[in-house]
């Protein structure tokens, strides 16, 4: 069997996320989120879930970390609710909401394990969304202010932050296509959602380097777009999935610039933005987050909007549970992309995983041999690109708890 050594300080860790773990939404003081209501409307949810009870992990915590301990782990990725530290959103806060996140890091840091904390996974606070949500360029400012009061709260005792999780989902599934809330299909308003996002980012930075201590980065999740064929028309249907999925936040990030191709994805709705937002935009920070699953093979489709492209199922692939393909050898390529296209940038693995049907006890034992082969061959390609010059510094499974899963919907 292949084996692979990674340095001695590297960061071995696992994730989750607030609204799909910790249950009790709105106790001892907390408003309600934008995936509380979400999820509480019928419809939205194929099996009627919600994150009411979700894993119990915030009345459990302290099993929870001690199960964390036991695995080994040296670091805990989680997100903060929003909702809870604000329950308006702005105004006042919850201290009761910060007393919580407060306990759990010192929970984490008894045991040796890094606390690893990501401000916005999704959840927006209800009332926020109820003023246009990440619409509205008032946005960035919410954030900042709610970004302040957790870096003051906890500081010196967590090492890394990263401000947004996957903003590209946000716009996408939010705005663009209605299937996460707020349930928008606007080009207009989700062009405004990825300006703002950048916006807010960019504000956490400054917030966190106004006193740092620790490291502070923004996580995407990313995918090799490959051609299903070599007609021009797939062709230029990649490079429009490419831009909108892996170039449509890192461009403005690295390079100051959004990719030519979100012109043609928008059209009118795409705005012109303005130097002193792009200038924002470009306030530097210390790592990046990669979230990787899978990769896209990619054909053009003049009904699928807004690219216009759409994916290819492939025949003789291996499939998780969820409709993902198994593709070990495109974590590897996504991490060489990012060094070649932006530099040599400090990376964590934030996620990766898969979804499988759990196979049944033997002898108090769940011998999971899909979900083992996965990960084996995805941290021998996180090993692979790190032979290449990567500067990758850990890597996060997920997910820590088998969670509320919020894919799985009707539409």
């Amino acid at each position: 069997m292949q084996t692979a050594l990674f340095p001695d300080d590297f960061l071995w860790g696992a994730a989750t996320s607030a609204y799909q773990i910790e249950g009790s939404p709105l106790a001892d003081g907390a408003g309600a989120s934008n995936w509380h209501r979400w999820a509480h409307q019928y419809g939205h949810i194929s099996d009627g879930s919600t994150g009411d009870v979700a894993c119990d992990h915030y009345r459990r915590y302290k099993s929870d970390v001690r199960l964390m301990a036991k695995l080994g782990l040296k670091a805990y990725r989680f997100s903060v609710s929003w909702s809870r530290i604000f329950p308006e959103g702005i105004g006042s806060k919850n201290p009761r909401g910060l007393d919580f996140y407060s306990r759990l890091v010192d929970a984490l840091l008894r045991l040796n394990i890094e606390p690893f904390i990501t401000l916005h996974h999704w959840d927006l606070p209800a009332a926020l969304e109820d003023r246009g949500g990440w619409a509205n360029r008032d946005s960035a400012a919410w954030f900042a202010d709610y970004a302040h009061t957790l870096f003051r709260a906890l500081k010196g005792r967590v090492n890394y932050w990263a401000t947004l999780n996957e903003p590209w989902v946000v716009v996408d599934s939010g705005y663009l296509r209605g299937v996460h809330p707020p349930g928008r299909k606007s080009s207009a308003e989700a062009a405004q959602a990825s300006r703002n996002l950048l916006r807010a980012h960019a504000l956490g930075v400054r917030a966190f380097k106004a006193d740092p201590t620790g490291k502070v980065g923004i996580v995407v999740n990313l995918e090799p777009k490959d051609s299903v064929s070599e007609k021009p028309e797939d062709i230029a249907a990649t490079m429009r999935a490419d831009a909108y999925k892996n170039r449509h936040f890192l461009d403005p990030l690295y390079l100051g610039s959004y990719p030519e191709e979100m012109k043609q994805i928008f059209g009118d709705a795409w705005p012109e933005f303005s130097t002193e937002d792009m200038t924002l935009i470009r306030e530097p920070f210390d790592f990046l987050g990669v979230n990787y699953y899978s990769r896209s093979v990619t054909r053009a489709d003049p009904l699928a909007k807004p690219v216009l492209a759409s994916s290819v199922r492939q025949e003789a692939a291996n499939y998780t549970d969820t409709n993902s393909e198994v593709f070990p050898e495109g974590l590897t390529r996504i991490l060489l992309w990012v060094k070649h296209r932006y530099g040599d940038i400090p990376l964590f693995v934030t996620e990766n995983g898969a979804a499988f049907a759990d196979p049944p006890e033997v002898e108090n034992r769940i011998m999971d041999f899909p979900r083992v082969d996965y990960f084996r061959k995805h941290l021998l390609a996180a090993h692979r690109a790190l032979t290449q010059g990567v500067k990758l510094l850990g890597y996060f499974a997920w997910s820590l708890l088998d969670n509320f899963e919020w894919v799985a919907r009707l539409h």
